[in-house]
């Protein structure tokens, strides 16, 4: 079996091939396009019947190479860039070029055994898509809502909003009929600035609805959770790009940072907090862990339950993050089956 690594770029693609014992055999560079990844899959075919491919997951810059590859039918796994710089080192060859990291990535891909397996998008990635699309629109709309404020406490010292009050539309409407009547630079930028806030929310509220559409039918257990929302929910579904490709709930909990870290000191063994891992998807459950901590339920139970036995308020919050992570696993496994079992008959009456 040979394994073919590549280094990825904007407007070239290195790879470079080995076999089982890391031993370099061939490279090659292609253009960054349809044509250069048909003529990189010919040579591959041409020179080796046997082989799988390694890409560093690089996001938008690996993406086109591994969908054209996967529907090709080729075998592709996808490596960490963190794994890369420890590989870059061990080799004998000094320096950092296109060869040089494609072979490391050839080398981690047969050091490391249980590298995701690269597989076509599903409708996963249109809602990280759309999510992350409305968490840009978001932070422009609060750049544009802290400089209206700055502007009307030139023009009107004492009458700003009341704080979080920017978002809604009577606030809005007031604001409008107050500026109109104003002259001058600095209210002429201020009606700009709340026409920009107004279309900003309008565009939100509709990435909103367009999410809660697409998130309901993939998710309907995980919605079920207490304290996830339809956007927690969107931001697990699409940041975890499909909950089969964990072989556990542990290696779920690793992936999101939720797993502690053990420290040992002599005799007694404690954990702290993991600050690897994917840091939105950590985000997510903690926002839920905080939302049952608020409720009368099973969450704020927990935490109970934690500190009677020892554990500081962080602690039991850490834990509790952890057994929200397995449950939160637990669910999208199921929806994940549910979802596979109705689509099967129809895969087969095609």
């Amino acid at each position: 079996m040979v394994t073919i690594g590549a280094d990825l770029h904007k407007r070239s693609h290195t790879v470079v091939a080995v076999d089982d014992n890391g031993r370099r055999l061939a490279e090659k560079s292609v253009g960054a396009t349809s044509a250069g990844h048909l003529e990189l899959l010919a040579w591959a075919r041409e020179r080796f019947p046997e082989r799988r491919w390694a890409l560093e997951d690089c996001r938008h810059l690996s993406r086109r190479l591994e969908r054209d590859l996967v529907t090709a039918g080729e075998a592709v796994v996808r490596v960490s860039p963190k794994l890369m710089a420890g590989a870059r080192r061990s080799g004998r060859e000094p320096g950092k070029s296109d060869p040089i990291d494609a072979l490391a990535v050839a080398r981690v891909a047969l050091r490391e055994p249980d590298l995701p397996i690269a597989r076509l998008d599903g409708p996963e990635r249109e809602v990280r898509l759309l999510l992350d699309h409305r968490e840009d629109l978001v932070a422009e709309r609060t750049r544009a809502q802290n400089r209206l404020r700055w502007h009307l406490h030139e023009l009107t010292p004492g009458e700003e909003p009341v704080s979080r009050g920017l978002d809604r539309r009577v606030v809005l409407d007031a604001l409008e009929s107050r500026l109109s009547s104003m002259e001058g630079t600095v209210a002429r930028i201020a009606r700009d600035l709340v026409a920009r806030i107004r279309a900003l929310t309008a565009d939100i509220g509709r990435l909103e609805r367009e999410l809660e559409v697409l998130v309901r039918p993939l998710a309907p257990t995980l919605l079920a959770l207490e304290g996830c929302g339809v956007l927690t929910a969107a931001k697990l579904v699409g940041e975890t790009a499909g909950i089969g490709r964990f072989r556990s709930s542990s290696a779920f909990a690793r992936h999101n940072g939720s797993a502690p870290v053990p420290v040992w000191s002599a005799n007694s063994g404690r954990h702290r907090l993991s600050r690897t891992g994917n840091r939105q998807l950590n985000v997510a459950l903690h926002r839920i862990a905080i939302t049952q901590m608020r409720l009368e339920g099973r969450g704020r139970d927990y935490i109970a339950k934690r500190r009677a036995a020892g554990d500081t308020q962080t602690e039991a919050i850490r834990a509790l993050r952890r057994h929200i992570s397995d449950e939160v696993y637990r669910r999208m496994r199921h929806d994940e089956a549910t979802r596979a079992a109705s689509q099967a008959p129809l895969a087969m009456a095609a």
